[in-house]
């Protein structure tokens, strides 16, 4: 049974000496495998607290948390921004425990609000090159899976696969995935450190800047055009150039030329992974709220080859 935020206001008392919180909120975004709450204490200061589900949850953020110690030492990570830095936890009766770290100012970052040119666009491209150039010994180091490019793409291939059984994904899009899957020399790609999970809500912005990056879970070595999924199907062409521009500047090593399509292939798999988690737990309002969606995708394009 999911936490209350009065419950995750006193668990964050308890992690964290000295914490007399004042007001508590759910953040806008609900977690799904975490209760998450924002508390606000008596010196103005505001806390998240993350509390686990379920088991495997507890177990995922062992592993973030050992990430973020990794990635927090910017003298080795080099990032530049900034990521939660765990201020203290508290062990929970099921097992496991419940985390608490500052609440990072900034706003979403929503794709279809970008616009191309040397602003937020370059700021971006500029930031996830300082992620993708993170020492993979981070992530190694933290126990996240590291793939190699065909490795990775045989992944996407089986999820593909998945897919297609399910007899929901319209053959249109099979025949545009697979054209791209089938074609080795598109994933001839260096295997970067990611995100995994970038969305609006993951990218904290404030003037014109990147200022921080949320939830971790995700967190993996792979390939860079992972954490441009989002960009591709949700930001106008123009300003996607502008980021991938900045980002190809600002790289150690330079990207290969076939980032952006996989990275429209990543965006548009994205739904396929919502079909399945759908089909996977026999919850019927997913499963029509992916098909929905992979139809609508098909009607928009069509044949067209990625």
């Amino acid at each position: 049974m999911p936490r209350s935020a009065y419950v995750l206001a006193a668990l964050a008392t308890a992690a964290v000496p000295g914490l007399k919180p004042v007001a508590v909120r759910e953040p806008e975004v609900p977690g799904q495998a975490f209760d998450v709450a924002v508390v606000e204490d008596d010196r103005h200061r505001r806390w998240v607290v993350r509390c686990p589900r379920r088991a495997a949850a507890g177990a995922a953020l062992e592993s973030e948390l050992r990430l973020l110690a990794g990635l927090a030492d910017r003298s080795r990570s080099g990032l530049a921004f900034a990521v939660p830095e765990p201020a203290g936890s508290v062990a929970l009766p099921e097992g496991g425990r419940a985390v608490v770290h500052p609440y990072l100012d900034g706003a979403p970052l929503h794709p279809g609000e970008l616009r191309p040119g040397p602003g937020l666009a370059a700021a971006l491209g500029r930031a996830l090159a300082s992620l993708h150039d993170v020492p993979h010994a981070i992530v190694e180091e933290a126990g996240l899976p590291v793939y190699e490019a065909g490795e990775y793409r045989e992944r996407r291939l089986a999820e593909v696969d998945r897919a297609a059984q399910t007899g929901y994904v319209p053959a249109r899009l099979l025949t545009r995935w697979e054209k791209v899957l089938e074609d080795v020399g598109r994933w001839r790609f260096h295997p970067s450190v990611v995100h995994g999970d970038l969305v609006a809500e993951h990218v904290l912005v404030a003037d014109d800047a990147v200022v921080g990056m949320l939830d971790w879970a995700e967190a993996k070595v792979a390939d860079p055009a992972d954490d441009l999924a989002w960009l591709a199907v949700g930001a106008d062409a123009d300003a996607l150039d502008s980021v991938v521009e900045a980002y190809s500047v600002a790289r150690r090593e330079q990207p290969d030329r076939h980032l952006t399509t996989r990275a429209r292939l990543a965006g548009e798999l994205a739904l396929t992974r919502w079909l399945l988690h759908g089909v996977t737990t026999d919850d019927g309002a997913v499963v029509d709220d992916a098909v929905q969606m992979l139809r609508d995708l098909d009607a928009d394009v069509g044949e067209e080859p990625l």
